[in-house]
């Protein structure tokens, strides 16, 4: 019996275990998913809790519920992974050989990463949406906040779900116009980033929407500290954004077991190729989701788009064959524009979001990178998808690769661009 073990068993983790229960032999290969509990949390799901949208039974479901009958779910903290020796263990001192190992541990909010964060004024005037717990306490904060300065802060890049920070902004907005409000709320959005928006094509579609709304943005800011007696944001050029109330980005980081295990990079992501996610390392470990350091979007989507990519190949590597498929980098992005609105973007490691059609040439029905009320509540409707297509291994009507059809090519700057990027 071969021993397939996957750490973590959240959105990359329980996709890949369910597809390749459905595609592997099991009178030859047992499937093993570690997980430190039971609690599977659709993450998308965060960005709406603060603004009573979603309560946190709607978030959450059971690991066990999410998981083919078939596979066996185990449940501990890992300690180390030993790749060498092909086994993983735990901090209970529990111990799991493999044969094939995949880690979607993903990536975690670290507010112990920036000075001052954990301070005084942590979970009162500084406040994170990243986390469950975090969101929950943020929904408490916000219903009687009487208002002053929001803050919204990126720490730095990469994080989960890039747009959320700016959507987080968009709905904040909306929130308070509806509690009659918005005139007593001065906001700002700090980015380490050169501008809000950093594609010019959709800087150009966005236009002036964060003017419109009535929102600054202090931009190339490079947080050093978290002031909490001056309740201030200090970057590396000392410059200072004080704040009533900071809801930051922390600094998102793979898990410590991974570098314990020599397996990561400085974020504790693991190196692979960005085509196949083999480990760069060890030729009997994938990395999936935002557990990698592919340079694509730390989304949701870019999971599901990979996975489909990643059972072909997987199913060729441990036959002996060369892995042929090419995952590109695919990622399609809801972004909340507040007013139940929405836009989409379409995008890969080599073409920018495009405006046209999605997901149909010529017919959409959803516009990108337009305003519509179909894509916010394509959006909504995103969390009914999750949990009953994705997470059990359910097809859904999309190519993995991104498709150029449907969208206006002719931005691009010159032919050679138009190109297919890649064929698989």
């Amino acid at each position: 019996m071969r021993r397939l073990l996957i750490l973590g068993g959240g959105t990359a983790g329980t996709m890949a275990a369910n597809k390749l229960y459905k595609e592997l032999d099991q009178g030859q290969w047992q499937i093993t998913v570690i997980d430190a509990d039971d609690d599977h949390r659709y993450q998308p799901g965060y960005l709406f809790m603060p603004f009573g949208t979603y309560k946190p039974s709607q978030v959450t479901k059971s690991r066990r519920a999410t998981l083919n009958s078939g596979v066996d779910l185990q449940y501990g903290d890992i300690d180390v992974v030993r790749p060498e020796e092909q086994k993983v263990s735990l901090t209970n001192g529990r111990e799991f050989a493999y044969d094939i190992l995949i880690i979607a541990t993903g990536v975690s909010p670290r507010p112990d990463q920036t000075d001052g964060m954990l301070g005084a004024q942590w979970r009162d005037s500084v406040h994170e949406f990243y986390s469950y717990d975090g969101s929950v306490t943020l929904a408490e904060k916000l219903k009687d906040w009487p208002g002053g300065r929001l803050v919204i802060n990126i720490v730095d890049m990469p994080i989960k779900c890039p747009v959320a920070p700016l959507e987080f902004a968009f709905l904040a907005d909306g929130y308070f116009k509806d509690k009659g409000m918005r005139d007593k709320v001065e906001m700002t959005y700090v980015t380490p980033l050169p501008g809000a928006f950093t594609k010019p094509i959709a800087a150009e579609a966005f236009g002036t929407t964060l003017d419109d709304k009535g929102i600054a943005v202090e931009s190339d800011f490079m947080l050093m500290e978290i002031d909490n007696e001056k309740k201030a944001l200090v970057s590396y050029d000392e410059r200072e954004v004080p704040f009533d109330l900071l809801v930051t980005v922390p600094l998102n980081m793979g898990q410590d077991f991974i570098g314990r295990s020599g397996l990561g990079d400085e974020l504790n992501l693991v190196p692979v190729d960005k085509f196949t996610q083999i480990s760069t390392q060890f030729d009997t470990i994938f990395a999936l989701g935002d557990a990698n350091n592919i340079p694509a979007s730390k989304a949701g989507s870019v999971a599901h788009f990979e996975i489909d990519i990643f059972v072909e190949n997987f199913l060729q590597h441990i036959a002996g064959a060369e892995m042929s498929h090419k995952f590109d980098g695919h990622a399609n992005c809801f972004i909340e524009t507040g007013g139940g609105k929405a836009m989409l973007i379409d995008f890969n490691y080599d073409y920018e979001p495009l405006p046209g059609k999605f997901p149909y040439a010529g017919v959409g029905p959803m516009n990108l990178l337009k305003e519509s009320r179909i894509n916010h509540l394509g959006k909504l409707a995103f969390r009914w998808i999750y949990w009953n297509v994705l997470m059990p291994g359910r097809s859904m009507p999309l190519p993995a690769l991104m498709s150029l059809k449907g969208k206006r090519t002719d931005l691009l700057e010159t032919e050679q661009e138009k190109e297919p990027a890649l064929s698989a």
